[in-house]
């Protein structure tokens, strides 16, 4: 049996409890979500681009850490980006 943190526990035992409550868009979130995985597998470009080393060791970190490919990481971020919801802090 795998041991769950304390983010995880907490947020077993609010559903245990009856306290957590679906989220009244729930319809738009999924097809919203839905576009955004179409989009994300729909690969009908090709790039090469060159990167430092030590981004791409960052970019294969973070990937990991999510567990997905790095390149599926990099498609998500320009994906994002374009789509006005990533941006830089200034």
């Amino acid at each position: 049996m795998s041991r769950l943190d304390q983010e995880e526990q907490e947020i077993l035992d609010a559903f245990d409890a009856g306290d957590l409550q679906r989220a009244s868009d729930i319809e738009d979130r999924k097809a919203r979500h839905q576009q955004y995985a179409e989009a994300m597998f729909k690969k009908d470009a090709r790039i090469n681009i060159r990167l430092s080393s030590k981004d791409l060791r960052g970019l294969q970190k973070r990937a990991l850490a999510e567990g997905i490919p790095y390149q599926t990481l990099v498609a998500s971020i320009l994906h994002k980006y374009v789509e006005g919801r990533l941006h830089e802090d200034r």
